[in-house]
C-alpha cells in the first residue's frame, strides 16, 4: 500500500518539534521506513521530528530528515 494521510496524526507538539504517529495499515515497517514513503507529507514534517510507527509486525521509532522537498527517515539509534 502507499502512504495515507489519514493514518498520520500528531501526538504532541512543542517549540517547533512534533511527535507523530503513523498506523501502517497494510505496509510493513521496512516499507514505511524507506526513503520517500512520507514525501506526500513533506510540508507538514520538519527535520528532527520523531515518528512512532505501528505495523502488524511491531513498531519502530523514526527520526525525520528533510531533503529538498522530500522526506527521509532513519531509525532512532
Amino acid at each position: 500500500m502507499a502512504f495515507r494521510i489519514r493514518d498520520l496524526s500528531v501526538l504532541a507538539y512543542a517549540q517547533g518539534f512534533t511527535l507523530w504517529h503513523y498506523k501502517a495499515a497494510g505496509d510493513g515497517l521496512e516499507t514505511v521506513a524507506a526513503p520517500g514513503f512520507f514525501d506526500h507529507a513533506a510540508e507538514m514534517l520538519a527535520g528532527g521530528d520523531m515518528m512512532l510507527v505501528s505495523a502488524a509486525e511491531g513498531g519502530r521509532v523514526l527520526v525525520v530528515t528533510p531533503k529538498a522537498g522530500r522526506v527521509a527517515t532513519a531509525p532512532l539509534a
